[in-house]
């Protein structure tokens, strides 16, 4: 029988991603305040070269974007987030898929499978690399293992054979889905997030409003201008969240598709071969 996964190890590679994710979130929040501060904040986007009381230059979209009050660095530290965590999923997942096209390689397997060439099927494996190999190799193996045990009936041996393949894709699957999470929980506290910035900048505009005589037409104007540049920014942020989170749990569904096809041929040839 296969031997369960290391809890020990589990534990480490749940802290590692843990500490990466932490980390991550609160570097991108610092360098969000930084771009804003520092690059949107310069003096020369601003009539006067006054960040906090003159006007963006005409058509300048970093000090209108400066202009959009403190909630921006933390939807732009949001925004950083969300590619840091996609580029990070991206190279991850596609490691886990291997050095070839998944489809292919299953269909080989199932061709050596087929022709009862387990050797050669565990060949594949070793060539394609990555997670979907490994637990098919996995499977495989506990195939070869099995097949002489005279202890065992064939219906036995196929139970160790899926259970093995179980217990491989139980270890590899969490790795997969590490920090999607992250991507999933920026799809809403990005809107949030935009929708605060949107609430405050019209507290300001209305705040203009209200004052005794001619309404202050730069408060009123900074205001709007607020409350548009935190959406746009919240909805950006939402959007390539939801677009990212979607297109990787896609990959990772056709990754676990692939195992459980091929996991199935393994069992189905075994049985097919041994009755």
């Amino acid at each position: 029988m296969a031997n369960a996964p290391k809890p020990t190890t589990a534990k480490k590679e749940s802290s590692g991603s843990s500490i990466f994710a932490s980390l991550t979130i609160v570097i991108c929040v610092i360098v969000g305040i930084l771009i804003w501060k520092f690059i949107m904040g310069n003096p020369a986007n601003f009539e006067g070269g006054d960040p906090v009381h003159g006007h963006p230059l005409p058509e300048n979209y970093f000090g209108m974007v400066y202009k959009g009050g403190i909630i921006v660095p933390i939807l732009i530290g949001m925004l950083l987030m969300v590619i840091v965590f996609s580029i990070e999923r991206f190279f991850v997942i596609s490691k886990a898929a291997g050095t070839g096209n998944v489809d292919a390689f299953v269909k080989k397997v199932q061709v050596q499978l087929a022709s009862s060439n387990i050797e050669a099927a565990i060949a594949e494996c070793d060539k394609q690399k990555g997670s979907v190999a490994n637990v098919i190799k996995s499977g495989l193996k506990k195939y070869r293992e099995v097949e002489p045990d005279q202890a065992m009936d064939t219906e036995q041996k196929c139970l160790a054979i899926q259970k093995d393949i179980e217990e491989a894709t139980a270890l590899e699957m969490p790795m997969l889905e590490q920090n999607l999470t992250v991507i999933a929980t920026l799809v809403s506290v990005g809107t949030l997030m935009g929708l605060l910035g949107t609430v405050t900048g019209m507290i300001k505009a209305f705040a203009a409003l209200a004052t005794a005589g001619a309404p202050d037409q730069a408060q009123l104007a900074n205001g709007i201008s607020e409350a548009l540049i935190n959406t746009a920014t919240g909805i950006l942020t939402s959007t390539l969240a939801v677009i990212m989170y979607n297109v990787f749990t896609s990959k990772i569904d056709k990754l676990t598709y692939s195992i459980d096809e091929a996991g199935f041929s393994i069992v189905q040839t075994y049985a097919s071969t041994h009755k």
